[in-house]
């Protein structure tokens, strides 16, 4: 009899011990690089209502980007982006953008991804009534927030941008705005 139970219980306790090391995911199966490719809808203020002056548009542009994400290390990350504000325009005047730089995580959680990125590149911008168009030198800094919604799945609630066109006909334009999307993680 005590050996059965001795026998029962050194089975009980292996059986355990391997249903234990079971649940433990070892910490280097999953490789810290991907990349995620999204579309968004945006809305700017251009800073630009004709007449060669940069001040505040009466009327937003709206219009459709994509961007692309990729995670080298938790903190080595970087963002690509293109977008082209081509709705609603005011006699004609319309603003794209083509923008790559680094992204810094804030503080994830299993919900929220927030983040900052400083973004550099360029913007075309086409003047009133199609009288000219330019290419301009494009820092763009900003923020905002992706929330997981499935295993390859990802919402861009928010990303908010504030662009600094240093080099633009008479001085400088700083338009502004925020977008929205949905990306998909490729890897």
């Amino acid at each position: 009899m005590k050996k059965s139970a001795a026998v029962l219980i050194c089975c009980v306790l292996c059986a355990w011990a391997a249903k234990a090391h079971a649940q433990v995911v070892p910490s280097a199966t999953r490789s810290p690089v991907s990349l995620s490719a999204g579309g968004m809808g945006s809305i700017f203020q251009p800073d630009y209502d004709g007449i060669g002056v940069a001040e505040q548009s009466s009327t937003p542009l709206f219009g459709i980007g994509t961007y692309v994400d990729l995670r080298v290390r938790h903190w080595i990350q970087f963002e690509a982006e293109g977008r082209w504000l081509r709705f609603n325009q005011f006699e004609n005047i319309y603003e794209d953008n083509y923008l790559v730089g680094p992204k810094v995580p804030i503080h994830e959680t299993r919900r929220f991804r927030p983040y900052a990125k400083a973004l550099i590149g360029y913007g075309k911008m086409n003047f009133q009534y199609n009288y000219a168009y330019g290419h301009f030198t494009d820092i763009a800094l900003g923020g905002g927030v992706d929330m997981p919604i499935g295993h390859r799945l990802s919402l861009r609630a928010a990303d908010f941008e504030y662009q600094i066109w240093p080099n633009w006909i008479n001085g400088s334009v700083k338009p502004y705005g925020a977008s929205v999307g949905v990306a998909y993680r490729i890897f």
